[in-house]
């Protein structure tokens, strides 16, 4: 069975830092893209960043220079340091086994495609 367990969400002020972090099990790192996405509420679910199964990295426009994410296919952990969060970073964030573009295209938070965990509730409060 196929598990994506997200932690390390909670409520912090304005500059603050959180590491999220998704242990996986039932497959392996490399056999699929892997990607940390969030959904806010009124907003549309974004691929916030991720690590294509051939080791490229992508991250959204808004985070790039304070979110850093990583992958240690030895623990198979996804993780996302997350630094100077704002408040446009609350939202639910999600652990996700999906591939990033289908014939050319993004899919988006399609979860149909793949794997997905529970999410982690984030905070960012001034």
């Amino acid at each position: 069975e196929v598990q994506l367990a997200e932690s390390g969400g909670g409520s912090v002020q304005v500059g603050s830092s959180l590491r999220l972090s998704c242990i996986v099990s039932g497959f392996t790192f490399g056999d699929s893209d892997m990607g940390w996405y969030r959904q806010a509420p009124g907003n549309e679910c974004e691929l916030v960043s991720g690590i294509s199964s051939g080791g490229d990295v992508y991250y959204v426009d808004s985070v790039k220079g304070r979110f850093t994410i990583s992958q240690d296919n030895a623990k198979n952990t996804l993780n996302l340091q997350m630094n100077n969060l704002k408040p446009e970073d609350t939202a639910v964030y999600y652990c996700g086994a999906i591939p990033f573009v289908i014939e050319g295209m993004p899919t988006g938070c399609a979860k149909e495609l793949g794997y997905w965990g529970q999410g982690t509730q984030v905070t960012v409060s001034s």
